[in-house]
Order: structure tokens, then C-alpha cells, then sequence
């Protein structure tokens, strides 16, 4: 990084002192000008619209991308818990943990694509590319070291997941034999998500989504293929599903560093030696992404031993049958996750790059619109899984016991949809100006203090079982919704410099 590009990020977050080229806001209504002539057209209209445009079809037009890339990727668990369904209960079981752990693998990857998207956006919004693009490029020098340190990592560590979660000694075999195919697809997946942060931190939310969305959609086919067969192929079970699934993100993974090596849109990312020793851009992007990290780890781990909790609400048949309607309820859930991320998504890019431009009254504005959006969504989400709860479980599983427990239980979540997302989408949209610490905080608090003893009393002591424990879910809920809604309102956030 050069001086001049370091001092264009001034401590209060202003992007003032800059010796290159940048947009000047005119303050006038006609929008942003560059005064060294620099820049695509498609630039300046992107950052006009951030600084002067309708905030409420900027926030749209951002999100949709991003919601299609989501619910493409919904489709993989969704139909990976039907597959599993149709399998055993043990398999539904053995794929639901599967994801907790693999979800484990991705945390790792958002301690580096959490500070990316952050410092494009910023340096984006200043116009200064250049440094973007060595952002951009030390970034992925680092996930395809973390990727395939996460893959080794998840291979070894495979049966203590099942051993510390006293699992039925079926599900835990095949949980075991599904990490470990599955483990090898994280060296590609690494750069996958990190070039996808990067990418949006720029404003391009299309060419993460057809990437994604087209793994997406290999997955889907290839593991349905593979585990029940095809014409001249044999039914592979649960491997198949693994196998698919790492086979599309190989596809993706290829996909992704033709395109960020390219170039596209002006952004240029290329991953070498250069960039993967460059320790100041690497620990820049460290810095920000290291209280994210601590956050999703301590969440993910917040997250596992509710697992666990849920786990002992039962044995035998019936234990089987809750943890599976737990399961399949959670992967239910990821309905209303799609949305909540994809406005998180668009307000942090929208956040970001007026933050480099100096205007952090359009940052807060984003934010808030993008939680108004979401809400309206989350309403639909709320009716659908109330009133459609039966025909749910259902279609995903085809154990009765199972939709005897999950239903009133995902009832009782549905009401709780709209605190959600507005958890989901105001510390989303927090990342964008760096700001990861205050939120950490708050997830940490109510995870720990609300929803592990609560739905522990609740579910077990006192004998409420899923219902119980997702009752201490919806009270961790409500208490972040209020807490991050008050920080994002009242906190000076807006002034972090990064």
C-alpha cells in the first residue's frame, strides 16, 4: 500500500487528504465527479447512486443478486435434508451435524473475508483501485493456505464431533465418512467466498451470484445423481452427496480465479507470491477480521453446545426423532436467512463505499433501509412457517414422530422471524465499516447468558423438550434484535477508521 492510499482513510472514517483521484460530492444534488478524470462511467454512476440516489432501490437493486446467490444456495441443504430423509434418520442426523461442522470451516474463511469486503469497499468508494486490487489479492493468497489447512484439520477432528455430541453410534459413522469427503471441497470453497466478499466489496453483487449460484446448482444435481443413481450410475447413498458436493465447488473454484485474475468491471485480483507475503495489506485485513472471527467462533461454539442440548432431550427412537425435527427445522429456518444476508450484504457494500466518500449520514440510511426491507420479508416468512408448519415436515422428512415435535416448535419460532433479520442485518451491514467488535459483544452475551441456560432449564429441567429449548433460542433472539438495533441507531460506528 502506498502513503498516499493510506492516508486516504482518515481515523474518523472520512476519506479527506487523498492524493489520487476521487468523487467529490458537489453537494448540489448533481451527483459525484472525478476530478482527475479517472474512473468508469460505471464508477461514478455506482457511487452517485450510493451518495445522491433513491436509498431504497439501491438497497433493492444491491440485495436481489445476493438473494438469488442465497436461495441457490438454500436449494444444497435443502435438498441434501430430503435426500437424507429418504435414507434413514441417522442420515438426517449425521447430514444436519455435517452442516454445524462445515459451517465451522466457513467461520475461519469470514476472518479473512470479513476485513476484504470492508477495505475494497472503502478504497472503492475512494476510487483509489489500485489498493482494492492488493487487498483483493493477498486476500485470496491467504484463503487457499486457510482453505487447505481447514480441510486437514477437519479430517482429523471428524469423530470427536459425534463422540462429543453422543450421537447413535449409526449417525456417528456416517458423520464421520461424510467430513471427510466432504473436507476436501474447503480448499476450494475458501477462495469461493473470499473472492465473492471481495468482489461485492467492490459493487459487483452479479458476478458472485451466477458464480455461486451456478455451484449451487451443480451441487444439487450432482449429489442427487450420485446418491440414488442414474441411467448406467449406482446409488452412492451418503457419499454421494459428498461427492457432488465437492465436485461443484472444484467447478466453482476454477471459475472463480479465471474471473478475479481477468479482471472485471476495472477490479483485477491476481493471488502470487507478492501478494501472499504482502504483511501490512494481510494484517490491515486481519485486524478487521479478527473480532468477526472471535465472534462466529464463539457463536459457532455457542451454537454446537445447544446442539448438544438438544441432543439430550431424548434417547433411543424418540431422541433420533427430536434431533432430527431439530435439524430439520434449523434448515427450514435458512428460508428467512436468505434475505436477512442479502440486505446484511447490500447495506455493508452501501455502508462501506460512503464511508470511503465521506458520507456517513448515506451509510446509516442504508442500514436502516435495508433492515426495513427485510422485515417486510420476514413478515411473509412468518405467516408461510406458521401457517404452513404440517405440510413442512412433511415434505422434508417422512418419520411422523419427527413432525409431531417440529411442528409446534417451528411454530413458536416463526414469531420471532422479524427480530431475526434485524439481528442478521444491521451486524451484516456493521461489517461494512469495519466495525466487528461491538456486535461480537452482543452475540457473545446473548448466546451464552440467554439461549444455553434458558433452553437448557427450559428444554430439559423442566421437561418442555424442543419446544423449551427453542424457547431459549427466540428470548437469545429478541435480546440481540433490541441490543444491535440500539447500537446501530446511537453508536459512533460511522466514525471507525480502518
Amino acid at each position: 500500500m502506498t502513503e498516499s492510499d493510506e492516508r486516504s482513510i482518515d481515523s474518523d472514517g472520512s476519506a479527506s487528504s487523498r492524493t489520487d483521484a476521487r468523487p467529490v460530492d458537489d453537494r448540489s444534488g448533481s451527483g459525484v465527479t472525478d476530478q482527475a478524470g479517472t474512473g468508469s462511467v460505471q464508477d461514478s454512476h455506482q457511487l452517485t447512486q450510493f451518495l445522491t440516489g433513491n436509498p431504497r432501490t439501491t438497497i433493492l437493486f444491491l440485495a436481489l443478486p445476493v438473494l438469488a446467490e442465497q436461495f441457490l444456495n438454500f436449494l444444497v441443504g435443502f435438498v441434501d435434508t430430503i435426500l437424507s430423509g429418504r435414507i434413514s434418520t441417522a442420515a438426517t442426523s449425521a447430514i444436519g451435524t455435517a452442516a454445524y461442522v462445515n459451517w465451522l470451516a466457513e467461520l475461519i474463511f469470514s476472518l479473512v473475508a470479513t476485513g476484504t469486503t470492508a477495505l475494497v469497499a472503502r478504497h472503492w468508494g475512494a476510487f483509489q483501485r489500485d489498493a482494492a486490487g492488493r487487498v483483493a489479492s493477498s486476500s485470496i493468497s491467504l484463503a487457499l493456505g486457510m482453505g487447505i489447512a481447514a480441510a486437514g484439520f477437519l479430517y482429523v477432528a471428524a469423530p470427536a464431533f459425534g463422540e462429543f455430541l453422543q450421537l447413535e453410534a449409526g449417525s456417528q459413522a456416517l458423520l464421520v465418512r461424510y467430513l471427510r469427503l466432504c473436507c476436501y471441497g474447503h480448499a476450494f470453497s475458501s477462495v469461493l467466498l473470499i473472492g465473492s466478499a471481495a468482489l461485492r466489496g467492490s459493487g459487483n453483487m452479479r458476478a458472485p451470484m451466477w458464480i455461486l449460484g451456478l455451484v449451487s446448482i451443480l451441487n444439487v444435481m450432482f449429489s442427487s445423481v450420485l446418491a440414488f443413481g442414474a441411467g448406467p450410475l449406482p446409488a452412492y447413498g451418503m457419499d454421494g452427496i459428498a461427492v457432488g458436493t465437492v465436485a461443484a465447488r472444484f467447478a466453482g473454484f476454477v471459475l472463480m480465479l479465471w474471473m478475479l485474475v481477468r479482471g472485471t468491471a476495472g477490479f483485477v485480483a491476481k493471488p502470487d507470491w507478492a501478494s501472499a507475503t504482502d504483511l501490512a495489506t494481510i494484517g490491515r485485513v486481519l485486524r478487521i477480521g479478527i473480532p468477526a472471527a472471535i465472534d462466529s467462533f464463539l457463536m459457532w461454539g455457542g451454537h454446537f453446545l445447544f446442539l448438544k442440548v438438544v441432543a439430550g432431550l431424548g434417547t433411543g427412537a424418540a431422541g433420533e426423532a427430536i434431533f432430527a425435527a431439530h435439524i430439520v427445522g434449523i434448515q427450514i429456518e435458512a428460508i428467512n436467512y436468505l434475505p436477512a444476508w442479502a440486505w446484511g450484504t447490500a447495506a455493508a457494500t452501501m455502508i462501506g463505499q460512503c464511508l470511503g466518500a465521506g458520507r456517513p449520514d448515506r451509510a446509516r440510511l442504508g442500514g436502516h433501509e435495508a433492515v426495513l426491507q427485510s422485515c417486510i420479508l420476514a413478515t411473509i416468512v412468518t405467516i408461510t412457517f406458521f401457517c404452513g408448519a404440517e405440510l413442512i415436515y412433511a415434505l422434508m422428512h417422512e418419520d411422523p414422530m419427527v413432525a409431531a415435535v417440529g411442528v409446534p416448535a417451528i411454530r413458536l419460532l416463526a414469531l420471532f422471524e422479524i427480530p431475526l433479520s434485524i439481528v442478521i442485518v444491521y451486524a451484516v451491514g456493521l461489517r461494512g465499516a469495519g466495525e466487528t467488535i461491538r456486535p461480537m459483544m452482543i452475540n457473545v452475551c446473548a448466546v451464552f447468558l440467554i439461549r444455553l441456560p434458558l433452553g437448557y432449564w427450559l428444554g430439559i429441567e423442566m421437561g418442555y423438550g424442543l419446544l423449551g429449548a427453542w424457547g431459549g433460542m427466540v428470548a437469545d433472539i429478541t435480546a440481540r434484535a433490541i441490543a444491535v438495533s440500539l447500537y446501530f441507531h446511537y453508536g459512533k460506528w460511522d466514525q471507525k477508521g480502518i
